[in-house]
This record gives structure tokens, sequence and C-alpha cells, in this order.
């Protein structure tokens, strides 16, 4: 066992509290305590059971590009986390991380749909639609299964084989029980884990199956030093070096960190140290860098490396949407 794995076990007798919470806001849903808030157009909800690192924002990507390409009006509501500000607001994709956060810019540079922000994402719903005029469109909800405030048509769950034998928060990684995957109406999982289907028919979860490609872009370099802030950092380094790439040096930070010159300036001395010849780090973390990532020496360049999710029968997903919502 590891020793991250062992300090989250210490844990384990908190799990219950946690569950007794999940179990009162379930009871709070269910009588009407917590209002539903149900927006105009229809709302396709992404998300997941585990804390970070299951590609939702990559496949809030996938599926808007996607659905714009078939003429629908999309557009993509985020909380944004780590924002200053609680305001609803239109992403600008030349913007801040202060001003919108990681995610929501990440979404407007590669989806190239409109992306609002808000602490409420009713709120933010509410500017698209009337920002939108008198077009009808569809709504996508990063990162929204848990939010259940927000009444959706369609909830898409990442699921993967990792979830199934995690624990609750705060010992495992799950931020709600297994059982709330019969809320789905779709489940995507990796394509690379084809026994995982017959898992979800076995335990008879009644959901459309989407299978995932996932891949990583990453630079032909020769010595990289490769850095980050997200949920799961190992899954990004194992992926530069099944890419063939050798690292030289790896820096981890927590989930969402807010880079700062002295964080850089250990960087870029360490990785020259060890003979790098090039950083490589995350889209979300690269534009959490700002106007650092313009401090770099020539010798030492700094690469996004872009994390992909492909739709197995993108066609038949989306028409299989299109359908189930009367678009």
């Amino acid at each position: 066992m590891t020793r991250a794995r062992a300090s989250r076990s210490i844990l384990r007798p908190l799990a219950p509290i946690y569950r007794l919470g999940l179990a009162l806001r379930e009871l709070q849903l269910r009588s009407g305590l917590k209002r539903l808030r149900r927006l105009c157009w229809p709302v396709v909800s992404v998300g997941n059971l585990s804390t970070g690192g299951s590609g939702k924002t990559p496949l809030t990507i996938a599926l808007a590009k996607a659905l714009a390409a078939r003429g629908m009006h999309v557009d993509v509501l985020s909380r944004g986390y780590g924002r200053r500000c609680a305001l609803p607001l239109l992403v600008d994709s030349s913007g801040t991380v202060e001003q919108f956060g990681d995610e929501p810019l990440v979404i407007a540079r590669e989806a190239r749909v409109p992306v609002y922000v808000a602490a409420e994402r009713y709120e933010a719903g509410l500017m698209a639609e009337r920002d939108a005029a008198e077009q009808i469109g569809m709504h996508l909800l990063d990162d929204g299964f848990q939010h259940r405030q927000l009444a959706r048509d369609v909830d898409v769950l990442l699921l993967s084989r990792n979830d199934l034998n995690d624990r609750l928060l705060p010992a495992g990684n799950l931020r709600e029980t297994l059982h709330a995957a019969v809320r789905a109406d779709v489940i995507a999982i990796p394509e690379d884990e084809p026994e995982l289907e017959a898992e979800i028919r076995a335990r008879d979860w009644k959901a459309q199956i989407w299978h995932l490609r996932r891949q990583m872009d990453v630079p032909c370099v020769e010595g990289a030093a490769a850095f980050c802030g997200i949920a799961r950092p190992q899954q990004f380094f194992d992926g530069i070096e099944r890419a063939g790439v050798r690292l030289v040096s790896r820096f981890v930070f927590r989930d969402h960190h807010r880079y700062t010159q002295s964080d850089f300036n250990r960087i870029v001395s360490e990785a020259q140290t060890a003979g790098a010849t090039a950083l490589l780090t995350t889209e979300k973390d690269y534009v959490r860098l700002d106007a650092l990532a313009t401090s770099l020496p020539a010798s030492l360049p700094l690469k996004a490396v872009p994390f992909r999710v492909e739709i197995g029968d993108e066609a038949g997903a989306v028409d299989w949407l299109r359908g189930r919502l009367g678009a």
C-alpha cells in the first residue's frame, strides 16, 4: 500500500459522516427543501463520481464540437472554480484564470462555443439564454452530476474501473456512492476497459454506454521536465512516458494551484540542472501560468500537452442525444 493510500485509509471512520451528509442532501432534494430550478433550454450534464482526473472537461469539449458541427446552438455552463468574481460572465478566451477559472478558459479556447461562468450555474444559463435572443439552443453543464439543484434532461456520467474499487470521501475519491450511477442516462467508459461494460450491465444500470478514446498529444522532445497541479498527476506523467518521452524531473502541485514566480524559478532551475530540453505541462496548468510562461529561457521551451477525448460512435451518440431531447 502506498503512503498516500495508507493515509487516506486512516480517514475511513469519517466516511459515515460524509455518507450522512449525502443522505441529508438527498432528502432535501426529494422533499423540495432544496428548490429545483429549470432553464428554458435543455440541459445535458457531464460529470463523474470521483474527485477530478476523469476527463469531464475533454468530453464536454468533444460534445460541444460535435453538436455545433450539426448546426446546433450550444453553450457550456461552468462554476469557474477559483475565480475571484461570483457574477455571471461570458468567458473571453483571451482572459485570465482570475476572471473565469482554468477549465472555462480551456473549454472556450478549444471548443469555440460560448462558455458562461457563475457561482450558481442557473444564473449562467439565464445569461446565456438572454444573450442568444430568439435562438433556441442547448446547455452543456460541465462537472454537473452532483449539481442537482439545476434540472437536467440528460445526465452523462464518466466511469472507470478505479471508481468501482474506490471508497467515499474522505477515505477515498468518491463524491457519491456507486448507487448514484442509477441516475445516469449515459455512462461513458474508457475504450481500453472493455470488461467494464459487462460489470455495468451486471449491476442492472439501464444507461446508454459510450466508449471513449483518450489521447494525450505529447510533443516529441528529448529529456523533458514535467509539472502539473491536477487531481491525478501520475496519469499525466505516465501518459508522457508511454509516448516515449524520457522525464528527467517532475513537479507536483495541488489541484488548481496558482503558480508564483518562486514556483516557476524552482521548476526552471531544477529542470536545467537535470538536463531538460523542454518543459511539459497540462493545458489547465498552462492557462494558470499566465505571464510567467513568457519568462522562460529560449533553451527551455514550454509546451502544453493536450488531452483529447473522442466518443467511439460519435455520430450515433449525437443522434441519440438529439432524439432524446427532441432536437
